[in-house]
Parts: C-alpha cells; structure tokens; sequence
C-alpha cells in the first residue's frame, strides 16, 4: 500500500533521513522504532506530504506523493505528536469544525461524530473545554480529528508520549481496534508500546533502517550471543570458571560474583545453540549445589539497544 525507495532529507550537510526504503502493506500496524533525533518524525512527515524529500520516491496505492499529494492526502489521518486543537472550544464544537472542514455530509455528520465519540471514548466529554481535558483525552480528541474522514491509512507521531499508564494502555486499545480496518503507521521509542500494538517494527538510527520484520523474527535474528545465568553454593569459583568455561560452546565465564555464599554466574553463549543441556551435565558432574539456572530471553530491548548503540 506504501513503498518507499531511497527516501532522504538532508538539512544543510546533515542527513536526517538517508536513503531509507520499505514497503508498508494493507492492514498492517507497522511500528517506527528509534531513539530521539532518529529520524522518526521527520520520515512521517514526508510520508505524509508535509515535508518534501530531497531525494527518492514515495508512493501510496501506487499515486507518486510528488504528482499526486492532494489524493493521497485524502486517504490519510495523521496526528502529530503535539495534537493541533484549539483549546477554547468544546469537544463537540471542535469536532463538529472539523467535519465542516473535511467536507461531511450534513445527513452524515452527527453520525460520524456519534461513531468517533464511541471509538475514542469522548461520550462523556463532549461538552467540555478541550483546555480542560486531561492530555490523554486531548490525544483522543485528536485521535478523533485525524479520523473524521475515514481514512485508509493513519499516521501516529509518538500517540502515548506523556501519558501516563492507564491513559498509555487506553490508546494503545483505540489503536488496536483501529488496526483492524486501517493501515497504520506509528513512531514511538516506547518499546512496551510497539511489543503490544505492532504487527511489524522497522528500527531506525541515525537517518538509517538498521532493522525490518516483525519482533519475535528480529528478537532471534539480531546478535550472536545468549546469556545463561546460574547460582551455586558449596562452589569454589576458580573451579567453576574452569570447568564451565570448558563445556562445549561456551564462549566465556562474563560474570562471577559471590555473594553471601553464593556464586552468580553468567556465561556467553551463542544464540543459535542451546547449550543448557551441557552446561547442566556439566555442573551434574560435580557436587555444586544449583539453586538458580535460566536462560535470559532476548527482549525488544535488548535488540533495539543493540541496534541503536554509538559506535
């Protein structure tokens, strides 16, 4: 539905977005991962026409955002992470503006504003100044906003930022249902966020896409090495270093401490093998007392933070 080729926005000799591509398809909830100053929102803001790229080409239902930015405006929504909204004006009054702009229907309006106050949850505060509405209500007046005209495919800058818990989990809900009959682009760097909401995650870094796929394929496929943890008593260290370090397809003894009696191991391993079997016969072999042995699961985190380090 949405293919972008060699996207790049330079301002003066700095890149922003450098030479980026991916391919966006029906019905997907696509999450933009990356830390601040990413690239992020500068890459919405051209997807969506408010930004002209200085170079490559973006196309959606096979329109050429260049010829064709009017069209292709029509189909989207987009909500930028501060939302727009005049905060003098009721809810209501606001949203019934709104449809007047986006050309509704008079027999049609006050049904569409009916529908967007149940799916956004604003039943209770429409007759209230937007001014005195909590952020998150704000966020779903402007959720409401960007929804007015049923688009075909909504455009999220950072959709949770400054909210707090209960409002995070309330939008991410609005955003899933949302997901069901639209194309959805989201930007956040809440991890928690794209792990729960996204069908797919692109990772961007410094203007480049340094990872595309869905989490569970990027979690197995990003990095070379595990971590197993282990806890032993009765254990003296210079021979568990020894001995773990020697079992087959360990690559080294990374951490050791003791503590309180105890020995906390960690070891690295390679991600592609599951050595817990040998390092359990290994430590069988001997009289240590095991109170403590897992493997730690690769995260969302963990991958990002590697994909996303300093050099």
């Amino acid at each position: 539905m949405i293919h972008v080729e060699n996207l790049t926005k330079n301002y003066g000799d700095i890149a922003a977005v450098d030479q980026i591509n991916f391919e966006i398809q029906k019905g997907e909830i696509l999450g933009l991962l990356g830390p601040n100053g990413a690239g992020k929102t500068t890459t919405l803001r051209m997807l969506t026409g408010f930004l002209q790229p200085s170079a490559g080409t973006i196309r959606v239902k096979e329109l050429d955002i260049d010829r064709h930015p009017i069209e292709i405006k029509k189909i989207m929504g987009y909500l930028p992470e501060s939302a727009p909204l005049y905060h003098d004006m009721l809810v209501f009054d606001y949203l019934n503006y709104v449809a007047d702009i986006r050309e509704i229907p008079p027999d049609r309006k006050f049904a569409r504003l009916r529908e967007l106050g149940d799916l956004c949850g604003l039943n209770t505060v429409m007759h209230m100044p937007i001014a005195e509405l909590s952020k998150g209500f704000k966020q779903r007046v402007g959720l409401a906003h960007a929804m007015m005209s049923d688009p075909e495919i909504l455009i999220l800058d950072e959709p949770t930022s400054g909210l707090d818990p209960n409002q995070i989990v309330e939008i991410r809900d609005i955003i899933k249902r949302i997901g069901k009959q639209k194309t959805v682009v989201l930007s956040t760097h809440i991890l928690s966020e794209a792990e729960a909401t996204c069908d797919r995650v692109v990772i961007i870094s410094r203007g480049k896409i340094v990872a595309d796929g869905d989490i569970d394929k990027l979690k197995q496929s990003a990095g070379d090495t595990s971590l197993i943890h282990l806890t032993l008593q009765r254990a003296d260290s210079d021979a568990v270093r020894q001995k773990l370090s020697a079992t087959a397809g360990v690559k080294e003894v990374v951490r050791l401490d003791a503590v309180n009696g105890q020995l906390r191991i960690t070891l690295s391993v390679p991600s592609t093998r599951d050595l817990r079997g040998e390092v359990y016969r290994t430590v069988k072999q001997t009289d240590w007392e095991l109170l403590e042995f897992y493997q730690e699961s690769r995260t969302l985190e963990t991958v990002f933070r590697e994909l996303t380090k300093e050099n």
